[in-house]
């Protein structure tokens, strides 16, 4: 095989390589926003009852 095919094939799996880390390194991202921000819902919880409140839950209702 002569070099450029293989300089060509190589390039090719190395594009593939980054796109894949890419890929993987933006759902890790949205995975640990989505993480801190559920934290964050339960510590508010858990600061409300510890206060000594009773209706820190939001109650969810059916819309007429």
């Amino acid at each position: 095989m002569p070099d450029s095919d293989r300089d060509r094939e190589d390039e090719a799996a190395r594009s593939r390589n980054n796109l894949l880390f890419l890929a993987v390194a933006a759902i890790i991202v949205i995975i640990g926003i989505w993480l801190v921000n559920k934290l964050i819902d339960l510590r508010n919880l858990q600061n409300c009852l510890e206060s000594g409140r009773h209706n820190c839950a939001p109650v969810e209702t059916q819309s007429r």
